[in-house]
């Protein structure tokens, strides 16, 4: 979708606003096309929280993906990928909202969903464990964060 692609290119320029426009632009014609369920809502629903956390908007951010979350999980289930990226998208909110202990949370779930989809030695595993251990790390969780890094290491050699 042209608007949804415009509003990356804004994103990518630093045009927030424009970003924002374009983003809601594509989630409005999304669902005029799509109706109220279908997976390319969804995503447009994580697109403008994408934006939203990128301007600082944290709450507003939350509730977007809270909604594509619940939208991924009704049509793919619990294990989705997409369901995945999104509960990432919300762990990187409560983060920066200071909700340390959710954020651990919600990137286990990240981790256990990609691990059960993907396998263990993929590279989206890595990564998540990568974000795990720097969660641990940052709680002063040296040991936790030590084993998740050298895991993630182990993937990615």
């Amino acid at each position: 979708m042209v608007s949804c692609n415009l509003g990356n290119v804004y994103k990518a320029q630093g045009r927030l606003d424009d970003a924002l426009r374009m983003h809601k632009r594509a989630l409005r014609l999304s669902r005029r096309l799509y109706g109220g369920e279908h997976p390319q809502v969804a995503a447009s629903l994580t697109n403008v929280g994408i934006i939203l956390h990128e301007k600082g908007e944290l709450e507003g951010a939350m509730v977007k993906y809270e909604k594509a979350h619940a939208m991924f999980v009704r049509l793919h289930g619990e294990d989705h990928l997409d369901a995945a990226v999104v509960l990432g998208n919300m762990a990187t909110v409560l983060k920066d909202q200071g909700r340390d202990a959710e954020e651990m949370t919600m990137e286990e779930k990240v981790l256990d969903i990609r691990r059960r989809t993907l396998g263990s030695d993929h590279d989206h595993v890595a990564t998540s464990l990568l974000n795990l251990g720097l969660a641990y790390d940052e709680q002063g969780l040296y040991e936790d964060a030590l084993v998740r890094y050298k895991e993630g290491l182990g993937i990615v050699r």
